[in-house]
């Protein structure tokens, strides 16, 4: 496990995940939200972004935080060795979103781009509510276009999570 995407809902626990698989496994974790969003939450134009995701990717190793459907999968799942998707409850992940944007205000998360606080968003909190139904399948379409042959590891709860991460062993 070298080329690593970790793929969920807002609120799932991909960063958290990527952090701890990154820390474990000695690898450099890229967030695509940081390198997708510009200062004051604007969108980066897609061939930059693209590029960015390019450069990030071409080393060999790394653990990609998130999927940026229609943009990235094509660049970062076709390098993988590794997919990893968090399936969490609806309830819990739209929570989460919940908690920490409206609540949880100290300290500037590490996946987001400077000059992007983490702020509250009804918008998001849907996203995260129906990540199931709008993006999931998207993605899972996008990783048999790419990475059909790509193992896939689904995890489901902190135990599970948990497992995984400290069953995971650096490259020798």
């Amino acid at each position: 496990m070298q080329r690593i995407v970790v793929v969920g809902s807002q609120g799932s626990g991909k960063t958290r995940l990527s952090l701890a698989l990154g820390r474990k496994l000695g690898l450099p974790v890229i967030h695509l939200d940081a390198l997708y969003w510009r200062p004051g939450w604007k969108p980066s134009d897609t061939e930059d972004f693209r590029a960015r995701v390019a450069e990030a990717v071409a080393g060999d190793g790394w653990i990609v935080d998130g999927s940026y459907s229609g943009l990235a999968m094509d660049l970062t799942v076709a390098r993988a060795d590794l997919f990893i998707s968090i399936e969490r409850s609806r309830w819990l992940c739209a929570w989460r979103v919940l908690w920490r944007s409206a609540f949880q205000r100290s300290g500037r998360r590490t996946d987001l781009p400077e000059g992007c606080p983490e702020e509250f968003d009804w918008s998001i909190v849907r996203q995260a509510w129906r990540w199931n139904i709008d993006r999931a399948p998207r993605i899972e379409t996008e990783r048999l276009q790419y990475g059909r042959l790509i193992p896939v590891v689904r995890l489901r709860t902190d135990r599970e999570i948990a497992a995984f991460v400290e069953s995971t062993t650096p490259a020798t």
